[in-house]
């Protein structure tokens, strides 16, 4: 198969009543390909057609699927961006990407987030219809052929962007066979079969849940569902409903399970492989194959894969969910002088095509092929990866990582704040803690009401929970940048729980 447009109409055609759809949903994968078609006939009016680029800015939803299909079948680039960024920061990223629209997914539609595209409220797509202008759109017609069916493996199929710890998120570009690479990868890794029902909880923007989910059950012949939102104590429940036999996790919905749930919440599921766990999990929750795995949007998806049987031991330090294991086929890979991990792909289009800002692909690839990954790592005695942490600084919470210079910037809006750091502790959970660090101007009082005010305004995973107010920000003599691993070690004048 040359395209995703090929995949969907392949696996509808020979599967049309496998589920495919939110957990309490009956939608299945016949109908969802026929209601994404007939929308294609609709952005067809709108005025959006093959190669256009179009931003989707939504939650979890039978709509957000069928916009995707959509998309895919429409030979339309589709942007797919975290809902939970603040306006400011997403006119920020959107201006980079140049989309000719944005299409709301169960939010409401922004009228500030960017002039000059189309605004498009696509959260009734599963039932056929859009509202563009204010007004209904329905019963579009299924184009006599789909113009994705033409695309080439090479062309873009879409973007996911990057956490953006050090600054504003960036587009990674990601052709139709990076996709069709990835699905092969992980269905096979994980051996989907038309048995098997694939749960994936996540948010679909991520490459987890789409590219490993949607694509792998897609190339897998499975069956797919997902939720509008993870909940823990409704998740063994809905994983025995639906007879699910394949998880698609991450680390902070792994140790959330593990903390709010038993073994007895989970008697009788009929799962038999998850991707992303350890040891504790397999064993508390009696499942027989876990995997680790090393990766990134940047890397194709995944470069790095290692299967875990229930009771296998594990004697490195990092843990089990940290050995990324041999790497695939297509890829080579190395660890530099520096203890930073590079990937080279084999051949085109394994690995993502470059960071797109505006009309311009930026090559992120040195001259010998070589891609730094910002990772460090190291090799252990059988010649296989252990991931240890991002290179750079990093905060983490509830699975996102915070944009780090976007909240001291908003922070540093508070007029009694002379200078402002963020930085991370450890939670309870696998996550981190914010930690807001301010200098104050001499003799003057911190407005703690315009601190909370801004605070508030943050989406709950950019919060700081904790103000330390310390006598000088560390920062390097030269050009400034704030020595954040120095920062507990100052002077603390006090603390302040927020």
């Amino acid at each position: 198969m040359k395209n995703l447009a090929e995949l969907i109409l392949d696996r509808g055609n020979r599967f049309p009543n496998h589920k495919f759809s939110m957990a309490d949903s009956e939608v299945t994968l016949g109908s969802l390909i026929e209601t994404a078609s007939g929308v294609v006939g609709l952005l067809e009016k709108i005025g959006i057609n093959s190669d256009d680029r179009v931003a989707v800015i939504g939650t979890n939803s039978d709509s957000y699927l069928a916009i995707w299909f959509a998309l895919q079948l429409g030979g339309i680039e589709a942007a797919l961006i975290n809902p939970a960024y603040p306006e400011e920061l997403l006119a920020e990223m959107l201006s980079n990407l140049e989309p000719k629209a944005i299409i709301w997914v169960g939010i409401e539609p922004s009228k500030t987030v960017i002039r000059d595209v189309l605004e498009i409220d696509g959260s009734d797509a599963i039932n056929g219809s859009l509202i563009f202008e204010s007004k209904k759109l329905s019963n579009g017609m299924i184009p006599k052929i789909l113009a994705g069916l033409s695309r080439q493996p090479s062309d873009i199929a879409g973007f996911m962007h990057t956490s953006g710890t050090t600054g504003t998120p960036k587009f990674c570009a990601q052709t139709h066979e990076y996709f069709l690479r990835l699905g092969r990868f992980i269905a096979d890794t994980m051996t989907f079969s038309e048995s098997d029902t694939i749960f994936a909880p996540l948010p679909l923007f991520h490459i987890n849940p789409l590219g490993y989910g949607v694509i792998g059950a897609l190339t897998g012949n499975s069956q797919f569902v997902s939720v509008n939102k993870f909940s823990a104590s409704g998740f063994w429940p809905l994983v025995k409903e639906a007879e699910v036999t394949a998880l698609i996790l991450h680390a902070p919905p792994v140790e959330i399970l593990k903390r709010a749930t038993t073994r007895a919440d989970s008697i009788n599921h009929r799962v038999r492989i998850v991707f992303y766990t350890d040891r504790e999990f397999l064993d508390e929750f009696q499942i027989p194959l876990g995997v680790s795995a090393y990766g990134s949007t940047e890397s194709g998806g995944l470069s790095h894969v290692w299967l875990w049987r229930q009771g296998d031991q594990t004697i490195i330090p990092e843990g089990l969910s940290r050995y990324g294991g041999r790497c695939r086929h297509e890829l080579a890979w190395r660890i530099n002088p520096d203890g930073e991990i590079e990937l080279r792909p084999n051949r085109e289009n394994v690995m993502f095509s470059g960071y797109q800002r505006g009309n311009t692909l930026v090559n992120p690839f040195r001259e010998d092929g070589w891609f730094e990954t910002g990772d460090l790592g190291r090799v252990d005695e059988q010649g296989n990866l252990v991931f240890i942490e991002r290179r750079s600084e990093s905060i983490r919470v509830k699975g996102e990582f915070v944009p780090i210079s976007y909240v001291e910037d908003i922070f540093s809006k508070v007029e009694s704040i002379k200078d402002i750091a963020i930085w991370r502790r450890p939670s309870e959970l696998v996550d981190d803690e914010i930690v807001l660090f301010v200098e104050t101007f001499e003799n003057r009082n911190i407005d703690m009401e315009r601190v909370e005010e801004t605070r508030q305004a943050l989406p709950a995973f950019m919060r700081p929970l904790t103000m330390i107010i310390v006598d000088q920000i560390p920062r390097d003599a030269g050009v400034g940048k704030i020595r954040r691993r120095e920062l507990f070690d100052c002077k603390i004048i006090s603390e302040v729980q927020l």
